[in-house]
């Protein structure tokens, strides 16, 4: 491979990776990057379901391959300025709820909570899941956490 095919790579990578810069905030990347994951989910909505699960797929398949070069390149498991997993999980949070902002302010800090707190098996797939699959599937733990919690109330309450 070229130098620079490589360098284009490695840059597409940890533009990606940082959520095109969210990563490098100096005060709560992860929560900054989550709400990044917030406007992801507003295209998203834009398109129907299937298509919202087709772009959840493919954030988290290019979320496991650019978390996993930027961490080779860090020497680090799980570098503080990779939050395309915050992205994708507040992202995948929020579709399943209700399109208002009430739901959505509770489905990002339901998320940010599980992704802080790292219930089992979040905190399992943290410590034994490596690479850039271990980084996207703690998160994507988390996100299932906070829609188990809130999914069902929000259906009981549009009964």
């Amino acid at each position: 491979m070229s130098r620079l095919v490589h360098r284009v790579k490695q840059g597409l990578a940890h533009t990606l990776a940082l959520s095109f810069g969210a990563g490098l905030s100096p005060v709560w990347p992860g929560t900054v990057g989550a709400a990044v994951g917030l406007l992801c989910a507003v295209l998203l909505r834009t398109v129907p379901p299937a298509g919202q699960v087709a772009g959840l797929v493919l954030m988290l398949m290019i979320g496991i391959w650019a978390s996993a070069v930027v961490a080779r390149a860090c020497h680090e498991d799980d570098p503080q300025s990779v939050v395309i997993d915050e992205s994708f999980g507040a992202a995948a949070t929020v579709l399943v709820l209700p399109p208002e902002p009430l739901w959505w302010a509770l489905g990002f800090v339901a998320f940010r909570f599980f992704d802080i707190v790292k219930p089992f098996p979040v905190n399992w797939v943290q410590d034994h899941v490596k690479g850039g699959t271990g980084i996207m599937l703690d998160d994507a733990a988390a996100a299932l956490y906070a829609v188990a919690i809130l999914w069902p109330v929000s259906r009981l309450l549009a009964a």
